[in-house]
């Protein structure tokens, strides 16, 4: 894991992203790097802080298990989401002649999702503290400034890109959000009830 990438990455994200959308474009990284050192890192500090959140202030009359399996049901699905928007994007693009590149696609929704990550790693650890995940709708800035610099759109295709990208990512998140917490209560109520 590369510690640098992974704090410049973040820091520049969230101070100055179109020049880090500038800054990508001539020094790319390749998606390995970006999944090894920004999203499974982030998912997993989410993820750890889920669990944590979940044992000691959720479900405290829970065993330490099911909080767990609540992590892991976290872990992927915010993995899934990210590449599954990342491919939906892939092929979004191509009707609207922007190409059909699955790096690029990746690096749009992976990077957008950074200031999302990061309210949730507080978040899920204080759940009280839901409501500072309203700040991740920066990550929709991130992403319109990164379509922008990488994919450089006519003005007309601006919008729907954004809204199209915004739709598919909060549609995945909520259907596979559904579908992993009832599969996560079954398993955990039909082994350890």
């Amino acid at each position: 894991m590369n510690y640098r990438f992974l704090f410049a990455s973040i820091k520049n994200i969230l101070t100055t992203p179109r020049n880090y959308w500038n800054t990508t474009l001539s020094e790319p990284a390749s998606t390995k790097l970006i999944r090894n050192s920004l999203v499974f890192p982030l998912v997993l500090l989410v993820t750890l802080a889920g669990i944590t959140g979940s044992a000691i202030f959720v479900n405290t009359e829970m065993p330490l298990l099911y909080s767990i399996l609540h992590g892991v049901k976290t872990f992927i699905l915010l993995t899934a989401v990210i590449y599954s928007t990342s491919f939906i994007l892939k092929e979004i693009t191509y009707p609207l002649d922007l190409g059909r590149d699955f790096s690029i696609a990746f690096r749009l929704v992976t990077f957008s999702m950074v200031p999302f990550l990061l309210c949730s790693i507080v978040s899920s650890a204080f759940e009280s503290l839901l409501f500072l995940n309203i700040l991740g709708l920066y990550g929709l800035y991130v992403f319109w400034s990164g379509a922008n610099a990488i994919l450089n759109p006519p003005q007309h295709k601006r919008m729907p890109l954004l809204i199209a990208a915004t739709i598919v990512m909060t549609g995945f998140y909520i259907a596979l959000d559904f579908f992993f917490t009832m599969l996560t209560d079954r398993v955990f109520y039909a082994f350890f009830d």
